[in-house]
């Protein structure tokens, strides 16, 4: 693979939506007048909109004209796109989230002009605003079939996941991202992407090389959306990623960007920037702990899986759920949280109790953190005053469940047994001395892990016993637990 950054020093993402056009604030004004429109006659408007038909036939024809030009000269040489002509074309970008444009663009064949105009092109911006125009076109269902169904537009697109325009990139994942979206046309694509097996290595580059947030955070949307629909697809680049290679050293280079350590490695320069993206990319390794061979590449010692440890650790102790928060944090971070605490719970179940991860300085503030979230929830649920139904014209309501919360609590108290049940009295002691297990924190836990874990609990309230009796003492005036050992 050549050694092409997505970042170089044409970085900046221009936005297809109207609202953020580089060259429009807002929707495109009518064409002027045409003839034939004098004397009160009706333009040749597309659809119910005012925009004219003839002026989109001269701008498409101008778009043909266009890339024709560039393609007389030197063929290595990127060409700029005259700031009229670009005007023009994001004209028809903003419009094209018209639907009768959209309509009327497809009815028109413009996707097989902008399709050779693609192909033929040697200057990433014009790619981009034809790669833009495609992607308004795909949010309608109708015209979205249409699209997908052109298997030649479908190889282009795979293909420019390989190019090293970030606008390129962003618009082209923008695309495939609404056509595996559409539950009509999803199986065409995701078997596109099976039979293109440069996929899975284009967008693991972008992921481990790329520093521009939007490109990173749309690349997660998409290979989170490809995984959730396709096991297999998911098991097939995990296994693709992780098996050795005998091609020369530059192939093999680039069979090592392995999709876990990928989406780790965005993950990473999400962390501070976007926490809607870092998200995407948890939900996205939380997938790969659903299958067999994803747990196994993360369970390889001294791999991914103890970098994966480290890093996830790092943002809920230190940037979730902190002590100063109030209660309701739980509501904004219950996504991050459970995603987390899901993955880490798979990496603490299948490596070795003696790798770093089992260690104090990892493990205890851990520990403290998930006893404050199931803290936190229990003070929230008092503040808001869970449990008691609603009443509308004298009717009780039923209350509603908020499920991602539910699984919140029900990943860190299971999670937190599996790991209380390894403690010795030595580290029940540490968590007592550092102020992780206080009694607010201790009965909240021990309240949520009742009545399904009660063996982890039998053995913390019997490590109490010696650590901290009248810690042990308030628990069990609390719960009725038994002081023998497990």
């Amino acid at each position: 693979m050549e050694n092409h950054s997505v970042d170089d020093d044409n970085s900046s993402i221009r936005s297809s939506s109207p609202a953020n056009s580089p060259v429009m604030d807002r929707n495109p004004s009518p064409p002027p007048d045409r003839e034939g429109e004098q004397g009160g006659e009706k333009v040749d408007a597309i659809g119910e909109t005012v925009y004219s038909k003839h002026w989109l036939f001269s701008t498409l024809t101008r778009l043909i004209q266009i890339v024709s030009e560039q393609n007389t000269g030197d063929s290595d040489v990127q060409m700029q796109l005259p700031e009229e002509d670009e005007d023009e074309l994001c004209k028809i970008w903003d419009m094209a989230m018209d639907k009768d444009v959209a309509g009327f663009l497809q009815e028109f064949k413009a996707a097989d002009i902008l399709l050779g105009v693609i192909a033929k092109s040697r200057c990433p911006r014009l790619t981009e605003i034809c790669v833009g125009i495609l992607g308004n076109i795909a949010c309608f269902p109708d015209t979205c079939l249409t699209l997908s169904q052109n298997n030649d537009l479908g190889v282009v697109l795979l293909l420019l996941l390989g190019d090293t325009d970030p606008p390129t990139l962003l618009e082209t994942c923008r695309l495939l991202l609404t056509c595996v979206s559409q539950n009509d046309v999803s199986s065409l694509w995701l078997e596109r992407v099976r039979q293109h097996t440069s996929v899975c290595s284009s967008l693991c580059f972008i992921m481990c090389s790329s520093t521009n947030m939007d490109l990173l955070v749309k690349v997660g949307e998409l290979v989170d959306k490809l995984f959730d629909l396709d096991e297999e697809l998911m098991k097939t680049w995990v296994t693709a990623g992780s098996q050795p290679s005998d091609e020369d050293k530059e192939e093999e280079e680039e069979r090592r960007l392995d999709v876990a350590s990928s989406l780790l490695e965005a993950a990473k320069q999400l962390r501070s920037e976007s926490p809607e993206g870092l998200e995407v990319y948890l939900h996205a390794l939380q997938l790969l702990t659903t299958i067999h061979h994803g747990i196994q590449t993360l369970a390889v010692a001294g791999g991914t899986g103890q970098a994966l440890w480290t890093f996830l650790c790092e943002v809920v102790c230190e940037d979730l759920c902190q002590p100063d928060d109030p209660p309701l944090v739980l509501q904004e971070q219950k996504s991050l949280l459970v995603h987390a605490l899901a993955v880490l719970s798979v990496l603490y179940a299948c490596q070795d109790r003696e790798a770093e991860h089992s260690k104090a300085d990892t493990l205890l503030p851990l520990v403290g953190s998930m006893l404050r979230v199931l803290q936190y929830h229990r003070e929230y649920q008092v503040s808001s005053g869970h449990g008691q139904k609603e009443k509308k014209d004298g009717q009780e309501e039923e209350e509603k469940v908020d499920e991602q919360l539910q699984a919140l609590i029900q990943t860190t108290a299971e999670f937190l047994s599996d790991i209380i049940t390894d403690l010795t009295k030595d580290a029940v002691s540490e968590l007592v001395t550092r102020g992780y297990l206080t009694e607010k924190t201790c009965l909240s836990a021990v309240g949520s892990m009742l009545p399904h874990f009660s063996p982890a609990v039998q053995h913390l309230v019997f490590m109490l016993s010696e650590a901290d009796p009248q810690l042990a003492d308030t628990v069990r005036k609390e719960f009725p637990v038994s002081l023998s050992p497990s």
